[in-house]
C-alpha cells in the first residue's frame, strides 16, 4: 500500500517525517505501563474537559469491552523493503525538493521496480511544537511552572555524532581536523546536540550543548594504530589494498611487483615471502576495518535513538573494507531506515601521490624500475589506486545515507561547515523486490530520473536480500518505535495529549500523560455484533540533550456493543500513565496506533519543571 507522499516540510528540530519504511533497528526497549492514581494527600491532576473513561482495570466500564494490558515491545530489523534515501542536485549544487515520486526509476540487478513508497524531508529550525504542562500543587509545596503565554522551552531538534577514525589517522592529520573542530564547535546552535566518538572507543563524549566539554574530548584524542610493528619495516613492503588484491583477488601483476621487492631483501622463494607477508597483512588489516565498522554501527545505533534530525560526520583518511561488502551495507541499511545521513571528511585534505615513492624508500634499482628511482612505474600506480580506493568506503556511505563528501580539499573549515549541513531535500524511496530470494546475495541498485536535465543524483548503490521475513505483527512495532523518535506531529487518529505535574517537594515531581481518544471517530471491524480493535499506545520522555528517559506501552483491546460506543463511552476514553522526574526540561512524546485502519497518531509535550 502506497504511503502518504507529503509536501516539503520545514520541520520543527531537524524533523523526520514517519513513515513506515523508517527506523527498523536491532534494539529491545523495556516498557512498563502504570495507570496511577495520586497518592493520599496529593492533590490529583485535571482531568480533560470531557468525561472520558479511563483505560485500566478499575475504571473500564466492561472489561468484557475494554481492557488494557502492559507487555515490553522489542524491535526486529526487515529488509524485505528495500529503503534509499535519493538526493538531487542542480548545478550549483542546490537539493532540489519538487520532484514526485513519477520523476524516478529504480532499478534492480537491472530490472526496474515499482516505488511503492515516497516522501519528501526537508529541513528547518522553527521551535518545537507541542504542549506545555500546567503546574498541579501538591500538599506539600507549591508548584512552579510556565506562565499563560510563556512558549515552552527550547527543546534539542539537531543531533550530531562526529566519529573520529583514531585507528586509521595518522597524527599530523589528526591535528589539523582537530583545530579545525575546535572551530567549527563555535558555530553549534543553542538547539543542537553534538557527540564525540572514536573508532578505537578510547574516547566518547555522549550528546551535550557544553563545547568546554566537546573541546576536552577533542584534546584527547590521539592515533591508536592497531597495526603491529613487524609491519613497520617489512619487506616486501605490501599494503593492506596489496595484500587484498595478492589473497583475495589473485592479481598476477600485484603479485609479480611485490616479488620483484621480495628478491632485494630475501634469499628465500619470493613468491612464498609475498604470499606470507600479504597474508598477515590482510587479518591486520581486516581487523582494523572490522573495529571501524563496529565503531560505525554503534553510533548508528546510538544515533538512531534521538529524537530529532539525525546525522553522523566520519572524520578518516579513508579505509578499505576488503571480504566486509556485506558489514558495510548492513550499516548502510540501518542508518536509512533510522533516518541517520551519514557523511564523511577525507582528512588527509588535498593528497597528492609521490611518483615512484618517496624519500623513505629505498634507491637502489629493482627489476621493472622504469624511472631508476628505486620503485616499479606499475608500483606508483597501485598506490594511486589504494588512494582512491580509501574514499571509495566514505564516498559509500556518504551516497547511501544522502550525506555530504568533502575530500581532496585543505579548507578544513569549510569542509566542516558542508558536512555539518544535512541536505535541504531528500527523497525516501522504497520497493519491493520482485520475486526476490531469501538466499543473502547482492543486488546492484541504480537510481535514475526520467528527465535528467543536469541535475546530479545520489543513492545508495545496492543491497544484500535478507534470509528471512518478519510478520505484519512484528512490523507494526518497527513503525510505532520509529515515530516515537521522531518529532513530527502525525494526525491520523483523534487523539490529543494533556500533560501536567506537581510537586511534593524541591527536588521531586510527578509528571502525568493523558492520552484522550475519540473512540466514535475510530474505524471498528463487526465481529459478532461487537466493534473490535485494538489501539497501542507508546509515551516516551526525552530529557533536555535529546536522551530517552523513559519509556512506557500500554495495548487497549476494544470490544464494544453498539450501545457502549454510543452512549457510555460517546465522550471517549482516557490513557493515563506517570513518570516520577527530578526538575528540568523534557519532551514528552506520545505514539497511538491502531490495528484495523493501521493508522497513527504522534503528539509532542514540551515541559520545564522548575
Amino acid at each position: 500500500m502506497e504511503s502518504r507522499s507529503r509536501p516539503t516540510r520545514q520541520v520543527a528540530a531537524p524533523l523526520v517525517a514517519f513513515s513506515p519504511i523508517r527506523t527498523w533497528i536491532f534494539f529491545t526497549l523495556a516498557c512498563f505501563v502504570v495507570c496511577l492514581t495520586p497518592a493520599r494527600g496529593q492533590s490529583e491532576p485535571q482531568k480533560p474537559t470531557a468525561p472520558a473513561a479511563v483505560a485500566d482495570s478499575a475504571a473500564s466500564q466492561n472489561s468484557a469491552e475494554l481492557a488494557s494490558h502492559d507487555e515490553p515491545i522489542a524491535f526486529k530489523a526487515n529488509a524485505n523493503l528495500v529503503v534509499l534515501r535519493a538526493v538531487v542536485r542542480d548545478p550549483q549544487g542546490a537539493a532540489i525538493g519538487n520532484l514526485r515520486k513519477e520523476d524516478f526509476q529504480v532499478f534492480d540487478k537491472g530490472k526496474p521496480q515499482a516505488i511503492t513508497q515516497f516522501e519528501v524531508e526537508g529541513t528547518g529550525i522553527p521551535a518545537t511544537a507541542g504542549q506545555t504542562a500546567e503546574p498541579v500543587s501538591g500538599n506539600q509545596s507549591s508548584a512552579t511552572g510556565p506562565h499563560p503565554g510563556e512558549n515552552p522551552p527550547a527543546m534539542p531538534g539537531r543531533f550530531v555524532a562526529y566519529l573520529f577514525d583514531d585507528v586509521h589517522l595518522e597524527f599530523g592529520d589528526l591535528a589539523h581536523v582537530r583545530d579545525a573542530a575546535t572551530r567549527h564547535f563555535v558555530t553549534l546552535r543553542p538547539t543542537d546536540r553534538a557527540a564525540i566518538f572514536t573508532t578505537s572507543g578510547l574516547v566518547s563524549l555522549d550528546f551535550t550543548s557544553d563545547r568546554a566539554k566537546l573541546n576536552e574530548a577533542l584534546l584527547h584524542l590521539r592515533p591508536q594504530p592497531n597495526r603491529s610493528t613487524i609491519f613497520e619495516h617489512q619487506c616486501p613492503d605490501i599494503t593492506l589494498y596489496e595484500a587484498d588484491l595478492i589473497i583475495n583477488k589473485r592479481d598476477p601483476d600485484a603479485k609479480q611487483i611485490a616479488a620483484n621487492e621480495a628478491q632485494q631483501c630475501s634469499g628465500g622463494d619470493p613468491a612464498l615471502l609475498v604470499q606470507n607477508v600479504a597474508q598477515m597483512v590482510l587479518s591486520a588489516g581486516r581487523q582494523q576495518s572490522l573495529l571501524t565498522l563496529g565503531s560505525l554501527q554503534q553510533v548508528v545505533h546510538s544515533v538512531s535513538r534521538m529524537p530529532g534530525e539525525r546525522s553522523i560526520i566520519v572524520v578518516s583518511p579513508g579505509f578499505l573494507t576488503p571480504e566486509l561488502d556485506l558489514q558495510f551495507d548492513q550499516i548502510v541499511d540501518r542508518a536509512v531506515r533510522s533516518q541517520v545521513v551519514i557523511s564523511a571528511f577525507d582528512a588527509r585534505g588535498l593528497f597528492v601521490t609521490i611518483p615512484y615513492g618517496d624519500a623513505s624508500q629505498q634507491s637502489d634499482n629493482v627489476p621493472g624500475d622504469t624511472a631508476g628511482m628505486g620503485v616499479p612505474a606499475s608500483k606508483s600506480i597501485i598506490e594511486t589506486n589504494a588512494a582512491e580506493a580509501n574514499d571509495d568506503a566514505l564516498a559509500a556511505l556518504a551516497d547511501g545515507t544522502g550525506g555530504a563528501f568533502f575530500h581532496n580539499d585543505n579548507d578544513f573549515k569549510e569542509g566542516f561547515r558542508r558536512v555539518a549541513e544535512s541536505p535541504e531535500y531528500s527523497y525516501i524511496l522504497g520497493f519491493v523486490p520482485q520475486n526476490l530470494k531469501l538466499d543473502g546475495s547482492f543486488h546492484a541498485l541504480k537510481v535514475t530520473l526520467k528527465n535528467p536535465q543536469k541535475f546530479t543524483l545520489q543513492a545508495r548503490r545496492g543491497y544484500f536480500a535478507p534470509k528471512s521475513s518478519l510478520s505484519p505483527e512484528e512490523q507494526s512495532k518497527e513503525e510505532i518505535q520509529d515515530a516515537m523518535y521522531s518529532q513530527e506531529e502525525i494526525h491520523d487518529l483523534p487523539v490529543t495529549l494533556h500533560t501536567q505535574f506537581f510537586k511534593a517537594n524541591d527536588d521531586d515531581a510527578k509528571l502525568i500523560v493523558l492520552a484522550h481518544v475519540d473512540v466514535k471517530q475510530l474505524r471498528f471491524r463487526k465481529l459478532q455484533g461487537r466493534n473490535d480493535n485494538v489501539l497501542t499506545c507508546v509515551f516516551a520522555l526525552f530529557n533536555s540533550n535529546g536522551r530517552f528517559v523513559e519509556g512506557m506501552q500500554k495495548t487497549v483491546t476494544l470490544d464494544l456493543k453498539d450501545e457502549t460506543l454510543e452512549h457510555r463511552l460517546a465522550s471517549g476514553i482516557t490513557l493515563k500513565t506517570s513518570f516520577n522526574v527530578k526538575p528540568g526540561s523534557y519532551l514528552v512524546r506520545l505514539v497511538v496506533r491502531d490495528a484495523e485502519a493501521k493508522l497513527m497518531s504522534a503528539e509532542n509535550g514540551a515541559l520545564e519543571i522548575r
